[in-house]
């Protein structure tokens, strides 16, 4: 973590100066003293930062200009943007990893602090709900984050209510009106452009530690996607007619994650499921429930306290269900 630090202090010291616009160059006795490190070390640092996509150009006797920079989601692009926040204190940065919550629940078995977060450009198992892929080209927004909730385990779903919501409120921002499909899938004009994995591992009752795994279409091209799911899905790109900034939209993530975080694990349940449910388009409406035993319809009437979905059966029976797929009928 070290040297991620520190290239996240190099380079944000050549984006200070490109913003001023005064030089621009930024010698390296000043970036020695800013990271209390030697020249010959931050050469180094920076050679480093080259080979990462990063186009600085050095000239004798001025310093270092950063010229470009690559579109990553690399700690250095991340870190300065979070101004301390305890989710992204620690970044663990792929650049291709079969799974991001398979990692990050190999790192929480080892230690990894509250707040870890696994952030990788792509997944070659990415994977979703009910044991399903997901597909996880570059240009995408995959990672997930390590929550070490004091909290019974019959209340772990709730947090993935949190997710659906900070998701959707990251959504939000680009001026965009998401919807919630229960439990946590976010969709634009009826299509899914978003989806989270809550895996846990707990004992006697109580959870030990949480991996919740986003998944988010930023800027992947529509036709890229495949023909299977391509009429289900969409993408950030599509859906604004732009490139978005991958690095915002993940900062806004792990903001409005921590900030919901905070007030759930302070009593604030019933405000958190406000949330969820002013976004969420299918209650008082009939569905579908896909679940392992079969079809089962009904009204969607809310969801409970632990974050069960609520159906009001053909007889007036009220049931809840903790899994399954649900569908607009």
């Amino acid at each position: 973590m070290k040297e991620r630090s520190t290239e996240a202090m190099i380079v944000q010291a050549l984006k200070d100066a490109q913003a001023a616009g005064v030089g621009e160059y930024v010698s390296g006795e000043e970036l020695a003293r800013r990271t209390a490190i030697t020249r010959a070390a931050i050469w180094k640092h920076i050679k480093n930062l080259k080979s990462r996509g990063y186009d600085i150009e050095a000239v004798r006797h001025q310093g270092y200009r950063l010229v470009a920079t690559p579109d990553s989601l690399s700690p250095e692009q991340i870190t300065p943007l979070l101004m301390g926040s305890p989710i992204g204190a620690n970044i663990v940065y792929r650049k291709t990893v079969d799974s991001t919550n398979d990692l990050a629940k190999e790192l929480a078995e080892k230690g990894a602090p509250e707040g870890t977060v696994v952030i990788a450009e792509e997944q070659t198992s990415g994977k979703g709900r009910l044991d399903r892929g997901w597909v996880s080209p570059p240009g995408g927004i995959w990672l997930s984050v390590i929550l070490r909730p004091e909290t019974p385990l019959m209340e772990a779903a709730r947090f993935t209510l949190l997710a659906a919501v900070a998701a959707a409120k990251t959504i939000e921002a680009l001026g965009l009106m998401p919807e919630i499909k229960w439990p946590n899938d976010i969709l634009l004009d009826g299509r899914k452009v978003s989806g989270i994995l809550l895996e846990l591992n707990g004992q006697l009752g109580k959870v030990n530690y949480l991996v919740i795994g986003f998944g988010i279409n930023a800027n992947i091209d529509e036709d890229l996607l495949p023909p299977e799911i391509r009429a289900g899905a969409t993408t950030l790109r599509a859906c604004t007619s732009r490139i978005v900034d991958r690095r915002a939209i993940a900062v806004t993530l792990l903001t409005q994650l921590e900030d919901g975080y905070r007030q759930l694990t302070s009593g604030g349940w019933d405000a958190v499921l406000a949330e969820w449910t002013k976004r969420c388009r299918m209650i008082g409406r009939t569905v579908r429930l896909a679940t392992f035993h079969g079809n089962i319809d009904g009204e969607f009437t809310g969801i409970d306290e632990f974050g069960a979905l609520v159906l009001r059966l053909p007889g007036g029976q009220l049931k809840t269900f903790s899994a399954g797929d649900v569908t607009l009928l």
